[in-house]
């Protein structure tokens, strides 16, 4: 058997062991084939790495073709000039980024939140909530998981859940910032490690799982607000306790880190892999409604996802056995299943659970 990263993971491999979470829940079992739901699953509960069988396959079995609607919708995005911009305005910003923090980490030298937060929105474009924003960014990076591109994801999309949930502005800044800064820890991870296209050897993947807190630690000498060290601390820490790096539990959990972790985990399982593009983001609402509701404050995931799907109202949409459609009606006691009218026949997702949004088109 192989130990693999879940950015190695492609459907089809066959667990080797047990699949559990940090506090020994089972998650997947042995023996399971891997679908991309599963894979996906798998950033939900924090996981890094498991075991799989040698025979790995050579393609992914549900692969998405490249002709498919959903590669449709993304090049459409991203032909637009308003998506240029943006990719502009996004490529300097995340160079800006990585050379504030390869010095504050090379020469120690003071962060200065206001002029790093200045840098990191000055887009062209609106960010107050539209899902254009969100789609673009989860066309910027393809295959690129760095942490850069990453923590600009986040604190970009924080910045968006911050006007949903009715912050003020100085809020908004506070938490924009928590999102920037909470995986400064993987930068004192040795990039061999991180970067490194095998498998992790214990070892490794346990100095992988230390950058919450050497984030903190190298956070905690810098005169920046409290929330900001707390969110690097305890952005993996979950609502029932099942996180690291101290299992804590609801609201021993700083309030900016409860937030920050929602959007950091949107952010991994919306994400292009390298056997797809871009996941849809109703199939990323239905495994939070799954299994998000213990781990995460709902008091801000409930809006965040309430949010989202209500800005695909309108959009067009392709079910799972082909069919195309237009999502009418949001339902909210299955955020994921809403109405979809498909020629002259409403379909309530709800009570048609053999039938899924496949993807937007």
């Amino acid at each position: 058997m192989k130990r693999l990263s879940t950015s190695q993971l492609t459907p089809g491999m066959v667990t080797a062991e047990n699949v559990l979470s940090y506090n020994r829940q089972l998650i997947i079992p042995k023996g399971t084939e891997l679908t991309d739901k599963l894979i996906t699953k798998l950033a939900l509960y924090g996981i890094l790495m498991i075991f799989v069988e040698d025979n790995v396959p050579e393609a992914a079995k549900d692969q998405v073709p490249t002709s498919s609607f959903h590669d449709s919708y993304s090049q459409r995005i991203k032909r637009s000039e308003a998506f240029k911009r943006f990719k502009k305005d996004y490529d300097d910003n995340v160079d800006k980024f990585k050379d504030t923090l390869d010095q504050v980490i090379r020469k120690n030298i003071q962060l200065d939140v206001d002029i790093l937060l200045e840098n990191s929105l000055s887009f062209n474009t609106d960010l107050s909530g539209t899902v254009g924003i969100l789609d673009m960014l989860q066309n910027m990076r393809d295959y690129d998981d760095s942490t850069f591109a990453h923590s600009m994801n986040v604190a970009l999309i924080c910045n968006i859940l911050g006007h949903w949930i009715g912050m003020n502005e100085g809020d908004i800044k506070l938490l924009t910032a928590c999102g920037l800064l909470h995986d400064i820890g993987k930068l004192l991870v040795p990039k061999e490690i991180i970067t490194k296209p095998a498998r992790l050897s214990e070892y490794e993947f346990n100095e992988v799982k230390k950058h919450p807190v050497l984030g903190y630690n190298l956070l905690r000498t810098q005169n920046i607000n409290e929330n900001i060290k707390y969110a690097a601390l305890m952005h993996h820490e979950r609502y029932d306790g099942s996180g690291y790096p101290m299992g804590i539990i609801g609201q021993q959990i700083n309030k900016y880190a409860r937030i920050v972790s929602i959007v950091d985990v949107y952010d991994a399982m919306t994400a292009a892999r390298v056997y797809r593009g871009p996941q849809c983001p109703f199939r990323v609402i239905e495994i939070f409604e799954q299994e998000g509701y213990q781990k995460y404050d709902v008091q801000f995931l409930l809006p965040f996802l309430e949010h989202m799907v209500n800005n695909y109202l309108q959009n067009k949409c392709m079910l799972n056995d082909g069919r195309t459609g237009d999502i009418i009606f949001i339902n909210k006691e299955h955020l994921s299943r809403p109405v979809v009218q498909c020629d002259d026949q409403p379909i309530d997702l709800s009570e048609r659970w053999e039938l899924s949004i496949e993807a937007i088109i």
